[in-house]
């Protein structure tokens, strides 16, 4: 069994890189920091004697998404997981960086998941998640961009999920939509958060058992839990005002 996971050099998708290795699955590997991918794989070979293939990409450049397919075949579960997000008035944010988070959060989600699915469903096998977050159901207000994206992976997840679902396929996808992990990614957007964060070592074991049981939304935590039922209830208008003022709070 062959599983592929983008942004793993760090966060989620590194512990479960750790996850999957524990049961024996071969891994590929994909990240822009060859340095963390090539430790990674050398404590992973060493620990687990495993096959790992890992490769340094920029997903922001949909001509080397479609490159990473061409070199990895048969992928027995694809995990869109590199992403990233950025803090500030939308008018004010920089543009060139809002165009590569929407090549890494959308298009190249939307490349690989289209790319793999059509072989999965060649072979009537195989299970797709796609990270997406809790801001994926919500209005974005300070981080409109980020959430827009997400907003999109949830939905395309929804629709490919119908889909399925309506041919009787064994392909499965599911949606992880965690609230903020202890990872990098803080760092890169420049937010802090109120809400406690998890870790991506628990984030990781969660998704991966949710994964393993076809689950659909799987969505760690209780807290987040929630903010998910009230997403359905509150009007988004409301929700838009309590957000705004959620993610002001989290500005250094």
């Amino acid at each position: 069994m062959k599983v592929l996971i983008t942004g793993a050099s760090s966060g989620i998708g590194k512990s479960l890189a750790i996850e999957f290795a524990k049961l024996k699955y071969d891994l590929v590997l994909v990240a822009r920091d060859i340095i963390k991918l090539k430790e990674l794989n050398d404590k992973l070979v060493k620990k687990y004697n495993i096959n790992v293939t890992y490769f340094n990409i920029d997903l922001s450049n949909k001509d080397q998404c479609k490159q990473l397919y061409n070199k990895v075949k048969d992928v027995d579960i694809l995990i869109n997981n590199a992403g990233f997000g950025d803090y500030g008035k939308f008018n004010e944010t920089d543009l060139e960086k809002d165009i590569a988070m929407i090549n890494t959060n959308i298009i190249a989600v939307h490349i690989l998941t289209k790319l793999y699915l059509k072989d999965m469903k060649s072979k009537d096998s195989g299970k797709i998640l796609n990270v997406a977050s809790i801001a994926g159901f919500l209005p974005g207000p300070l981080m409109a961009t980020y959430y827009a994206t997400k907003n999109y992976v949830v939905k395309l997840s929804e629709g490919i999920r119908e889909e399925l679902k309506k041919e009787k396929s064994n392909v499965k996808i599911s949606v992880l939509c965690p609230g903020p992990v202890r990872t990098n990614f803080n760092n890169v957007a420049n937010v802090k958060f109120e809400i406690k964060s998890l870790t991506s070592e628990y984030v990781a074991k969660y998704a991966l058992k949710k994964l393993m049981k076809d689950k659909f939304y799987i969505i760690p935590g209780f807290d987040i839990k929630c903010i998910r039922i009230l997403s359905k209830i509150i009007p988004t208008k409301i929700f838009a005002h309590f957000t705004y003022y959620m993610q002001k709070r989290k500005n250094k």
